[in-house]
């Protein structure tokens, strides 16, 4: 621990830190000296020995979810433990801006996949908007190590604390310990206003929301994208495609899904009132489309050597090797998009789960070439085997050994299993947000249209589960203005997973969405609507969708209720409720 000696020496060259340079304090001594060592009610200890502090300046950081800009920072690590916890290492890590551009802020990043940070990625945002910017290795081994290599600790042997840590624990901790280091850095009061953020998507998504649904009053806004709710549910279901096909008889080659998925982008691209190459109205689409208008179109992918899925995007496996395909859409082809579309129903015809809205590429229903028999099965890449296996058998492996005897009861029951056993930890659907809102909290939260592994609908289900368990004693329309005071969600059309979409290329991203939950957190202007980089300009706050008119010249976000009903599913599989 810090000697108390030791902080007062330093006292004064913390109280002029402002007319400092940012190579005037980024050094190790200065960070040993402010490090968060105050009791913070976390039960840990800081090793002081462990801090370090690095320069770098005139740095070029560039994202789809930023603007490109060029910044200096200060980068302090250090490394915690847990009392009492034996072997327990954490490592985090802190970008503190330079003196004159600090705002008052910090903010928390999270992760993706496995992975409970997004590392380089992500981090420069939060010196963007002159704030302290935090992330954490979750006690995991080090900032590249991800969560599936600590969550055994045998086989059959569950790794509790590394799940709790994923679970919640961690980021909880990372701002609770950020905020105070920006405190201290800074000379910044109790009793003077710290702001706090936080932005994530995907499993950094849900990392949002297991702080929101816990810790009330941790962050002032959050922007959370694509969140991995419903873990069990998610994670098994990448596995549907496969269940689906198997029923069937038939595994379609992925270049025939690739055909159908391009047709039914350019069939739908213009029910929204533009055509420009997106589905904005993917609800629509999903009320017209016929996939049977597909049968009998030729298609051909040359052959390829496959390729692995992003370590930290991994909610679609990585493609296999891969012969040259060529031939038409088949009746059973359509047969099976249609299927794979609608989502995942039981063998008593009771709802599972649901699937990526129609345009959304099929990479849950990828296949995987078979050399020896020369046919196309199920692929048993990516996270939905590896879910399996490890988190639900309790096995040190990445995949399963075969699909044989795999149905959707099957896939059901593991849901099942899974939301039981990690209900507490990974799951994160806890409906009633109350305590956030009366904290004063500010939620973004914002889902790529045409997701093709996170599925858009996934976020409309949760958004409507805290509507009715709020709200749900006044009608629809009152608790929807009522969800506007603190909450407010926005599909970006065309949006992929996190990120734009290759296939429709104008949907874009929006780029300035933590300074838009600031500018509400700080001064109480709310979006009604968010600004996006890409040819679909203006996102339309839920339940409003986007309609142009005058042949794509004038835009309007409208209220069409057959439109919101197709976004409603009831997951009536299960014999509970399924937020």
């Amino acid at each position: 621990m810090v000697r108390a000696s030791r902080v007062l020496a330093v006292g004064s060259v913390i109280a002029t830190a402002h007319a400092a340079s940012l190579a005037d304090y980024c050094t190790t001594d200065y960070a040993a000296s402010v490090l968060p060592v105050q009791n913070l009610g976390l039960s840990i200890s800081v090793d002081v020995e462990s801090v370090s502090a690095a320069l770098t300046t005139n740095k070029t950081v560039s994202s789809i979810w930023y603007e490109t800009a060029v910044i200096d920072y200060c980068n302090v690590t250090f490394v915690y433990s847990h009392n009492g916890l034996a072997n327990d290492v954490v490592h985090v890590s802190y970008l503190v801006p330079s003196p004159e551009k600090f705002n008052g802020r910090y903010v928390s990043t999270g992760g993706g996949g496995l992975a409970i940070n997004s590392g380089s990625d992500s981090s420069p945002l939060g010196i963007i908007v002159g704030a302290v910017s935090g992330i954490t290795d979750g006690g995991f081994g080090n900032f590249n190590t991800q969560y599936d290599k600590a969550f055994l600790l045998a086989p059959g042997t569950v790794n509790w604390q590394a799940t709790y840590m994923f679970g919640y624990q961690a980021h909880h901790e990372l701002a609770t310990l950020g905020q105070q280091l920006t405190r201290n850095f800074f000379n910044i009061s109790q009793d003077d206003k710290l702001y706090s953020y936080y932005q994530g998507c995907s499993e950094g998504g849900r990392e949002g929301w297991s702080q929101i649904q816990r810790f009330a009053d941790l962050f002032d806004g959050l922007v959370t994208g694509a969140p991995a709710f419903r873990f069990s549910q998610l994670q098994t279901n990448h596995l549907s495609g496969g269940a689906i096909g198997q029923a069937m008889g038939y595994n379609p080659p992925p270049c025939e899904l690739e055909k159908i998925a391009n047709m039914t982008i350019a069939a739908c691209d213009g029910l929204d009132g533009k055509v420009d190459g997106v589905v904005s109205r993917s609800d629509l689409c999903k009320l017209k489309f016929d996939y049977n208008s597909t049968i009998g179109e030729p298609y051909y992918c040359a052959a390829s050597s496959g390729g692995s899925p992003s370590l930290r995007r991994r909610q679609f496996p990585g493609g296999s090797p891969a012969p040259e395909q060529k031939g038409t859409v088949t009746a059973e082809g359509a047969a099976f998009a249609s299927a794979f579309s609608n989502g995942l129903i039981d063998s008593a015809g009771k709802r599972i789960y649901l699937n990526p809205q129609p345009g959304s590429a099929f990479s849950d229903a990828a296949s995987q070439y078979n050399a020896e028999t020369e046919a196309w099965e199920p692929s048993l890449s990516g996270l939905g085997p590896q879910y399996v296996a490890r988190w639900l058998k309790l096995q040190d492996k990445d995949t399963l050994d075969s699909f044989d005897n795999i149905t959707a009861d099957t896939l059901r029951d593991w849901m099942a299993l899974g939301e039981q056993r990690y209900y507490d930890t990974l799951q994160t659907t806890w409906p009633d947000i109350s305590p956030f809102r009366s904290a004063g909290g500010k939620i973004i939260h914002i889902h790529g249209e045409s997701d093709p592994g996170i599925p858009a609908g996934s976020s409309v289900h949760y958004y409507d589960a805290v509507r009715t368990a709020m709200f749900g004693d006044v009608d629809y329309d009152e608790g929807i203005s009522a969800m506007d005071d603190f909450y407010r969600f926005y599909l970006v059309p065309g949006g992929s997973h996190c990120a734009t979409n290759v296939d429709q290329p104008g949907g874009g991203w929006p780029a300035t969405t933590l300074q838009t939950v600031i500018e509400w957190a700080e001064n109480g202007n709310a979006p009604d609507t968010l600004d996006n980089a890409g040819d679909v300009s203006t996102l339309c706050k839920w339940p409003l969708r986007p309609l142009w008119s005058g042949n794509g010249t004038s835009f309007d976000c409208v209220s069409d209720s057959a439109s919101i009903d197709s976004w409603m599913y009831k997951f009536d599989a299960f014999k509970y409720p399924v937020y």
